[in-house]
């Protein structure tokens, strides 16, 4: 049995080197890469305002004491649980819990992308202690009790990753992508109120309403012959169905139809939108008239230069190209 401790004092990434130290259950004779039941657990420090590091340790004792094995790898900086998962991966391990918000599943989901393709697929489980965890709202809103009793239950499904080709290269998701008003939202988060919690959501919404700006993203859906070039409040691009921890952005997505659930909603004006607020945490909003959704298999994009995107919580300027779906590359625990 580990003992459980946070993992301060446990597991430290080089970023220089490239290299991290590992710490957990298995055996001298058991090397990192080949235990087949071991989870690489890659925590997220900084995660819920610091509280990940502290809430770790009640959780990792609970799943030891239940015949898991589990490693700890710690990030220190951005980026650090994209370098540690390709590593990893690399090495021959498969197992991954994402300790964190969505941003971190983010960041773990890049590092096993490409280069899981065509490999062994990976599984990803979770223990959601940052501020933002909305891709593991589709299963349950019991948030860390129900990671932590899918993993002692072995329960697993296929995921789909969504795969969005841009002008500088290629980032990989499980959640959503989004554009205009819900990554202008996004965008003030996660400058100004990232450690505010779902209320830091609701303030940035009506602060962005403040500067309420309508436009067009040029996009053609798989099937269309032409490129839709109408302004619009927002786009999203969805494999599940909350963004913003409680927000229902896209209520018919399902993560391994093979499919991307898009959803438009039109140039509706202030007031409008004020008054149909509520029906973006029901899901009721697509069926205002100026909303639309279709599941696809491909989306195009023409975009005149880079905009500010949100993708699984993370605010990135990208010029987007072309958004497609790896079915089923991925094992989740849910």
């Amino acid at each position: 049995m580990g003992s459980g401790k946070p993992p301060s004092h446990c597991n430290r990434g080089d970023r220089e080197s490239g290299r991290f130290e590992i710490s957990g259950t298995a055996s001298p004779t058991q090397g990192f890469g080949i235990v087949r039941q071991s989870y690489l657990a890659i925590v997220n420090p900084a995660a819920g305002g610091g509280k990940s590091r502290k809430l770790l340790g009640p959780a990792l004792e609970r799943l030891r004491a239940g015949g898991i094995e589990v490693e700890l790898a710690e990030t220190r900086a951005a980026a650090d649980a994209t370098r540690i998962a390709r590593d990893a991966y690399a090495r021959g391990q498969r197992k991954f819990i994402a300790v964190g918000g969505d941003g971190t599943s983010y960041e773990v989901v890049n590092g096993l992308y490409p280069l899981a393709l065509g490999r062994e697929r990976p599984t990803l489980a979770f223990l959601p202690l940052g501020t933002g965890n909305s891709f593991l709202r589709d299963f349950s809103e019991r948030g860390v009790e129900h990671a932590i009793e899918a993993l002692l239950a072995s329960r697993m499904q296929p995921c789909d990753v969504l795969r969005l080709k841009h002008r500088a290269g290629v980032i990989h998701y499980i959640n959503l992508l989004s554009m205009g008003f819900t990554a202008d939202v996004a965008t003030l988060r996660a400058r100004r109120f990232s450690g505010w919690g779902e209320l830091g959501y609701v303030i940035s919404i009506f602060l962005t309403l403040a500067r309420f700006r309508r436009r067009p993203f040029p996009v053609r859906l798989a099937g269309e012959p032409n490129f839709d070039q109408r302004r619009c409040l927002f786009l999203t691009f969805n494999n599940s169905k909350f963004t913003g921890g409680t927000m229902m952005i896209a209520p018919r997505a399902q993560v391994n139809s093979g499919l991307i659930e898009y959803v438009r909603w039109g140039p509706i004006g202030r007031l409008g939108l004020i008054r149909n607020l509520p029906g973006l945490y029901d899901g009721t909003h697509i069926e205002h008239p100026l909303a639309e959704h279709k599941a696809v298999p491909r989306v195009e994009f023409a975009l005149e230069q880079s905009v500010d995107v949100m993708v699984d919580g993370e605010v990135i300027t990208l010029h987007c190209e072309e958004l497609d779906v790896l079915s089923g590359a991925l094992n989740v625990v849910v």
